[in-house]
């Protein structure tokens, strides 16, 4: 089997495979690339691994003039940047010792030993610079083309490798996995067993894999097999999936992480999944507004219209119906809307806190009018 795609061919991935290869060592890409070049999907990253050693690398791509970074040159991985698309090079490794957050790791010369210390089989597919596809596990291209995810090997050793791939397996089943086919029982009743190691875990990291898993196009599935599992408790504690499915059943739009998460609950979630400070206002706008009565033109002045539709959808999938379809003309008049009254409309009759306190009382008639109230109109109800 050939993989064929535009990067594949682009100047600088075969810049990149001609300074390895031409330095008399094995260059074969790999993971995600792959993956994602079989199955017609977009490609990000291009990783790459090969036999030559991080120095090895570095001089030759210096001779070649390729620039390279260090990125992480203690273990393996050095960063190729040509043609302003960065490359990743990793020496091919095998484990010698894991704490379940990083391993030790030894490089070696066999792709066997590269594939076997991989996460699951559809992710250790290779690729030679002409695109022939190499599966040294012997599973990766049936799992792939049945979308069946598996672990490569016993689930318990690559999980207790790395907790992370707890948060993987649904991810990727969320991604790649046939839902028809079902979620892989050895894999999840792994999952299972061994979810408190999920405690061991930087929150920066589980934060960033959920947000990844809530992006997919319906997680839905996979988080509810998350709450089966337990693992969703031990990752969002107070979390309920049962909401989700409605959500997701309703959206007209691109995915929205903190959305679908505001649909999840959960305790602490800014904290546990190290929000950014936008992402923890959004998420706090949209729990304390899915419960409220405001409208949907309120909310739009008050939040924008985004927020707005989502608050929408969110409160529909509460009572398990469609929003209404005036709510989005609503929302769209009254972003557009501008409060009529200035300051100097009051002036210099009112200041200070009482001029503030009137605008404020004439803001909230006009937006309660549905932003129909003239300047006019608000001025003489004032008077």
């Amino acid at each position: 089997m050939k993989l064929a795609a535009d990067w594949l061919t682009s100047y600088g991935t075969q810049a990149v495979m001609g300074a390895l290869t031409t330095g008399g060592h094995g260059a074969w890409f790999v993971g995600g690339c792959v993956r994602n070049g079989l199955i017609g999907a977009e490609v990000d990253d291009i990783d790459i691994t090969t036999d030559a050693r991080p120095d090895r690398v570095m001089a030759l791509a210096k001779a070649a003039g390729i620039r390279a970074v260090p990125t992480g040159i203690d273990h393996g991985t050095v960063t190729l940047v040509a043609d302003h698309r960065p490359y990743e090079i990793t020496t091919l490794r095998r484990d010698l010792t894991t704490d379940g957050r990083r391993a030790t790791v030894a490089f070696t010369d066999r792709l066997e030993d590269d594939a076997a210390r991989r996460d699951f089989t559809m992710n250790a597919l290779y690729a030679e610079t002409d695109g022939t596809v190499l599966d040294p596990t012997g599973e990766g291209l049936d799992d792939l083309s049945a979308r069946r995810l598996r672990f490569i090997g016993r689930p318990e050793d690559r999980i207790t490798e790395d907790y992370l791939r707890i948060l993987r397996f649904f991810r990727f089943h969320a991604w790649y996995a046939d839902p028809a086919g079902g979620i892989d029982a050895e894999g999840l009743a792994a999952c299972a067993a061994l979810a408190d190691g999920i405690t061991r875990l930087s929150r920066e990291r589980v934060g960033a894999e959920m947000k990844k898993l809530l992006t997919a196009p319906d997680p839905a599935p996979a988080v509810a097999a998350m709450a089966q599992s337990g693992v969703l408790a031990q990752t969002l504690p107070g979390a309920d999936a049962r909401l989700l499915p409605l959500l997701v059943s309703l959206e007209d739009e691109a995915p929205d992480p903190i959305r679908r998460l505001a649909a999840l609950g959960g305790e602490d979630v800014a904290d546990r999944l190290r929000l950014s400070r936008f992402e923890q206002k959004q998420l706090d706008v949209l729990r304390a507004e899915m419960a409220t009565a405001t409208t949907p033109g309120a909310l739009a002045y008050a939040h924008g219209p985004e927020m707005a539709w989502d608050i929408v959808l969110l409160r529909a999938a509460l009572v398990e119906t469609v929003p209404d379809p005036a709510a989005r003309a609503e929302i769209v008049h009254a972003a557009s809307a501008v409060f009529p009254v200035k300051p100097a409309d009051l002036m210099p009759g009112l200041q200070g806190p009482a001029l503030g306190a009137a605008l404020s009382a004439m803001e909230q008639r006009w937006i309660a009018s549905g932003f129909s109230l003239s300047r006019d109109a608000l001025l003489s109800a004032h008077r």
